[in-house]
């Protein structure tokens, strides 16, 4: 054992959000032998009791150990210890998370929004619409929009006349697929049928059409607020189908005692 996991590099003197305290703390946990590999990590709410914090902290922090390898969640039981950290030569390196990523845009985005509310063209604003309807006909067909979804954040950067902004959004977009916590937990999402919310998006393009910055940043605001609690609901999907899924083989388990 090589000592205490390293998440992002944070001093202990350093403000950490919540959900990556969390993951440190079950981290140190299994280092100490609390987990063994193959043992189940106690259910949501018991952790959230222990440690002093939401369930949603919990999910996130769950999320951060499964992207790093350090446990699988299972359908229908739970998560369990793949692999104590310290065995290997390299210590665990908790990515960018989800959450963070969208925090960031909530921040730029919306700022973004209501600058290119005043620098933006017809063409471009006929451009949003013809995107919004791509998605709204994504939804229709149950396939995927992120191209359209990436599409529409670009036309609104690039609307904003501003290089910096647009280098920005082609960072923050680029999470989604190299950020290993971004991936899953996007797929994650996919998996719960989670769609863009196309009055959302109509929100933005009628503030922009309308040349209005603040009508333009709050409308951005609330879809990414929404975008986050979407993600939420993706985990919470996954969590509510596990413990159906146990309920039943429990009721199977006792009907057949029954009939015994």
């Amino acid at each position: 054992m090589t000592g205490r996991a390293v998440i992002d590099g944070a001093r202990p003197d350093q403000p950490v959000r919540l959900y990556k305290k969390v993951a440190r703390q079950i981290i140190e946990d299994i280092q100490a032998g609390k987990y063994a590999v193959g043992d189940r990590l106690p259910a949501e709410r018991d952790l959230a009791a222990t440690h002093g914090v939401s369930r949603p902290a919990i999910r996130e922090a769950i999320l951060a150990l499964e992207v790093s390898g350090l446990v699988e969640v299972r359908i229908g039981s739970g998560a369990y210890v793949v692999r104590v950290p310290g065995d290997d030569a390299a210590e665990p390196q908790f990515a960018i998370s989800a959450f963070e990523a969208i925090e960031a845009r909530l921040l730029i985005d919306s700022e973004a929004a209501a600058l290119a509310a005043l620098q933006i063209t017809d063409g471009e604003i006929a451009e949003l619409d013809h995107l919004v309807s791509v998605m709204a006909a994504g939804n229709q067909r149950g396939g995927s929009a992120e191209e359209a979804e990436s599409a529409f954040s670009l036309v609104i950067a690039r609307a904003t006349r501003n290089a910096a902004i647009e280098m920005m959004h082609a960072e923050l977009w680029k999470l989604r697929s190299s950020s290993p916590d971004c991936a899953l937990i996007m797929k994650k999402a996919r998996s719960a049928n989670i769609r863009p919310v196309i009055e959302e998006y109509s929100a933005i393009v009628t503030a922009l059409r309308e040349r209005n910055p603040a009508k333009a940043r709050e409308a951005t605001r609330v879809h990414l607020t929404a975008v986050i609690d979407h993600l939420l609901f993706a985990i919470e999907e996954e969590a509510v189908a596990a413990a159906r899924q146990s309920v039943q083989t429990t009721r199977k388990r006792y009907a057949q005692i029954v009939s015994l």
